[in-house]
Parts: C-alpha cells; structure tokens; sequence
C-alpha cells in the first residue's frame, strides 16, 4: 500500500499536463491555456511555495513506476497524435490556440515525456525499453536511446561524452556539439556491439531510428498535411532544445578527475546537479535526483534518494533552464558554484 501511495504524486501530476493539452487540442480556448499554465506558472509557483521534498522507496522492483511510465509512454502518443490533427486543422482552431496547444504539448513532450522515456531505457525488460524507444523516435530523437546508455552514462563527466557541458561553454554552443556528438558517438558504440547480438538483433538499432523517424514524418503528413509535418519538426524540435537543456543544466562545470593512466576516477554524486522542489520533480519523475540516478542508473525514480552532500542547483531545473538561455547570467550563478565543488572533490 505505501508503494501504490508514493507513485500517486507522480501520477496526478504527469497524467493531467496531457489531459489539458489534449482538450486544448480538441476544444482550445480556456483548455489551451490550463495546459500551459499547469506546466509553467503552477509548476514554478508550487516548487517555491511547498517547501518539502517527495519521499522514496527503497527497492529496485516498483510495477506501479513501470506501470505509470507505460501509461505516460501511451499518452504521448496519443497526444502527439491530437496535437498533429490539431496544428494540421483537424479540430478548427484559431492560430493562437494552435500556438498555445504546441507550446504545452512541446513543454511536456521536452520534459514528462523526455523524462519517462529515459526512465524505461534504463528499466530492465525489452518490452519496456522499446516503448521508450518509441517515444524518443516519435521525437525524432531514437538516437539518444544507444547515446544515453551507452556513452552517456559510461563517459559523464570526462571529454569524452558530448552531454557533460563544459565550463563555460554556452548551452548555444553546447546544442550543436551534444547534439552531433550524441549521434556519432552512439552510433559507433552501436557499431561495436551489434556484430555480439547475433539473432537477437533483426535490424541495427540506427535503421530503426532513422526509418522510424521516417515512419512518423509520413504519419504527421498523412494526419495534418504539411501543416501536420511541419508541426511535427518543430515540435521535435522544441522537445530536444529542452532534454539538451536538461543534460547541459545537470552536468555544467562537473567533471571526473584523473589519474596518471588518465583513468577517470569513479562517478560520484558530486558529478552531478539536483533540485529538491515539489511540483517539478513529481513532473519530471523525479529526475532532479539526478547523482543518485547516475549512482544507480536502474533504480526506479521513485526510489531515487536526495542527500544533502549532493550538489544543489540554486533554483529548481525548470528555473535554471531558463536562466540557461541567458549565457553572462548563467555563468555568473554558475561557475562559482561548478569551482566549489570542483575544488573540493
């Protein structure tokens, strides 16, 4: 019972951000605007007034987690398919209600869905995993499926893994790199291992990215025209600028010491940034907690642990998102922060 108690949270608040956005979708008007509020002002608003921080859950078996990320990974695709239908004129929207219901689909896209898809890549069971494959390819993102894993996760806090944004570097100038090195650098640690998959594999996982990136431009002309495809590309567009922006807030100035082999020294929580806010770790399925998840990359979110001896970002992740956008300000609040912990490690 305490299990099925601590994923209700969670529940409430992912599950009713695509809600709103999918009557948006269908009725606009005031529907339209509760969905983008719900996941800016109200989100922003409750994580400075609720002071508290949501509980965990020990334990690595959590079906009630799984259960919700299925559901999540449903509602994405039903709701990228509403708001394609929508943006192509299927619901007779006026041009503000098509700009207000892109904008909430594209912020909860970028940041549940992101959020949920990461989740079940990690989650043991091919059933599972391939869901979260498809979301990303529904983001014409798939790619970040080996990337994460594979390189990610092996190489965080060292040159060698494109998502660590360095000290200074600017989320602008970080975009581009992440971005091309994800794919290049995935796609070669892909290429290592498909030939020791042997039966299990039918197809390298890249073909499935790329022709399902495929596969869905053909679905949002077919549904919206080339309203439709092009809603499509800029909605992946605007999905992947934030799950960059959440890599580059969560990893900025961090890095991982070496020896004399040049070795990195093992990840610690001090490689990574958190937030202990409310609303926006419930909505993100607690990805601030984000040392403990590099810790223990398989441990469900709800069972994800924040310590006072992690490093906290000032403000919750959405915030420094936004302050992210702003370079000179960034590095202001920033970079001392990245040197204190830097010089204490």
């Amino acid at each position: 019972m305490t299990r099925i108690l601590t994923i209700v949270p969670f529940a409430i608040v992912t599950l009713m951000a695509p809600t709103l956005i999918a009557a948006g979708a269908i009725w606009g008007g005031g529907w339209a605007v509760a969905g983008v509020i719900w996941m800016t002002a109200l989100t922003a608003s409750l994580d400075e007034l609720v002071s508290v921080t949501l509980p965990h859950t020990d334990g690595d078996e959590f079906p009630s987690a799984d259960g919700l990320s299925v559901l999540l990974a449903l509602a994405h695709l039903a709701l990228w398919v509403t708001v394609i239908a929508a943006l192509g004129g299927a619901t007779g929207l006026e041009t503000w209600e098509k700009l207000v219901v892109f904008t909430g689909a594209g912020l909860f896209m970028g940041q549940v869905s992101n959020s949920n898809a990461h989740e079940l890549i990690h989650r043991p069971g091919r059933g599972l995993r391939r869901a979260g494959r498809w979301v990303y390819i529904s983001l014409l993102f798939g790619h970040h499926t080996s990337a994460h894993p594979l390189v990610h996760h092996v190489h965080v806090g060292t040159p060698a893994d494109p998502s660590t944004a360095r000290r200074g570097e600017s989320f602008y100038r970080f975009f581009k790199r992440a971005w091309v090195g994800g794919f290049r650098e995935g796609l070669r640690a892909e290429n290592k291992r498909f030939p020791r998959l042997g039966r299990h594999a039918v197809f390298h996982p890249y073909v499935t990215y790329v022709g399902g990136a495929v596969l869905v431009l053909i679905a949002a002309a077919t549904l919206g025209g080339w309203k439709g495809l092009l809603g499509a590309v800029c909605l992946a567009g605007f999905a992947q600028t934030q799950l960059m922006m959440s890599d580059y807030v969560q990893h900025y100035g961090l890095s991982r010491r070496q020896d004399a082999s040049g070795k990195p020294e093992p990840v610690g929580v001090q490689h990574s940034w958190n937030a202990p806010h409310l609303m926006s770790s419930a909505l993100m399925l607690n990805a601030p907690r984000h040392s403990d998840h590099h810790a223990h990359p398989a441990r469900p979110f709800p069972s994800l642990r924040l310590e006072g001896s992690m490093p906290m970002l000032p403000r919750s992740l959405p915030v420094m998102a936004c302050v992210a956008l702003y370079p000179r300000l960034w590095r202001r609040v920033m970079d001392p922060l990245a040197d204190e912990w830097q010089s204490a490690a």
